[in-house]
């Protein structure tokens, strides 16, 4: 699972009003964030047209994980603070810890899928304090989880003096095209930043009791173990929690999957190269996702359509550079081009 430190927790469950909130929300964004390359880097590496229910899975996660980053933006906007997805340590860098992280093992990077990925990194990002396994009583860890932050802040939250938000309502951003009503709605009310930052922990992590979360779908860790396994998730009422993977198999061709660079690197492709040139449009779209995201956050909820109109194009963008054979030194690596999620900077 996905350590982090429990001054981070109690942090926020002394918090006293909403300014002592909001460097820790502010770290949450980033978090939320920094899921989306590395599983958008493993869905741009499976071939068009092959592995397609894998890739349809971890593409839905993308999209969720899209909806818990406005979520937090909007919880930031109704604290009274500014959402800063264009500060230079947003985006984090890859291979390393994730935010909020203790650094330690866990290490996400920017690589090719293989179950072996599922397991080793993207199942412990979404991992519940207790996953429905049978499990021995052991001693409570000295560490923290992202599921207890959350809980904590949904606490603190309902705790505030005042059942209203400070922030201007104005700023934010709902999109009933996009995630309807019950995912992406106005936070008004400390009711309201409760039940969306409960979204988010159940989305991940599905409840203490089910693998399922409010929309009726399998929680992200729930979803990334049916990949690993190789079948999905369903109702069996002989198993001890009601569900087994017993369903439909999730089929993998390894052939389906173009050879990626791990941690791609702009600096490591040649400058005249196909690879280099498709990576620059990738990072080009990549930095104009962002300043349209921010801009939707800083008042302009309407930017969410052309924000999401951008994620479809740099999804083209990556698909195009996954397929590219990477050249250095005038001569083939043997693997294709990943994406490189760092800002370029843009002439005007």
């Amino acid at each position: 699972m996905l350590k982090i430190d429990r001054a981070a927790v109690n942090e926020v469950a002394g918090a006293s009003g909403p300014g002592d909130l909001v460097a820790r929300v502010h770290d949450a964004v980033r978090l939320e964030f920094a899921t989306i390359p590395p599983y958008l880097t493993a869905m741009l590496s499976l071939k068009p047209g092959r592995n397609r229910d894998i890739w349809w899975a971890i593409h839905d996660v993308v999209v969720d994980e899209m909806l818990h980053l406005i979520i937090g933006c909007n919880l930031l906007n109704a604290l009274g603070a500014r959402p800063a997805l264009d500060g230079a340590d947003f985006v984090p860098r890859y291979p390393g810890p994730l935010p909020l992280g203790i650094g330690d093992d866990l290490v996400v990077g920017l690589e090719p899928f293989s179950r072996e990925l599922m397991e080793r990194v993207f199942m412990r990002i979404e991992e519940p304090e207790d996953p429905l396994i049978f499990r021995q009583a052991s001693a409570p860890p000295e560490f923290a989880t992202i599921g207890e932050f959350y809980r904590t802040l949904s606490e603190t939250l309902l705790a505030l003096p005042g059942p209203l938000m400070p922030g201007d309502p104005a700023r934010q951003v709902v999109a009933p095209h996009w995630y309807g009503t019950d995912r992406l709605f106005p936070i008004r009310t400390t009711k309201d930043a409760a039940r969306a930052v409960s979204l988010i922990v159940e989305e991940g992590e599905g409840t203490r009791d089910s693998p399922v979360d409010p929309d009726g779908d399998i929680a992200h860790y729930y979803r990334f173990a049916a990949i690993a396994k190789g079948r999905r998730l369903v109702r069996d009422p002989s198993a001890p929690a009601g569900y087994s993977y017993t369903g439909a198999p999730y089929p993998f061709d390894p052939d389906g999957v173009w050879p990626l660079t791990p941690n791609q690197r702009a600096a490591d492709l040649d400058p005249a190269s196909e690879a280099w040139r498709r990576a620059r449009q990738f990072q080009v779209t990549f930095t104009r996702l962002l300043s349209a995201l921010q801009q939707c956050v800083d008042g302009r909820p309407g930017r969410l359509d052309a924000a999401m109109g951008i994620m479809f194009e740099l999804k083209l963008a990556g698909q195009m550079l996954a397929a590219t054979p990477v050249v250095c030194g005038g001569a083939p690596t043997g693997r294709n081009a990943g994406p490189v999620f760092v800002r370029e900077t843009i002439n005007r």
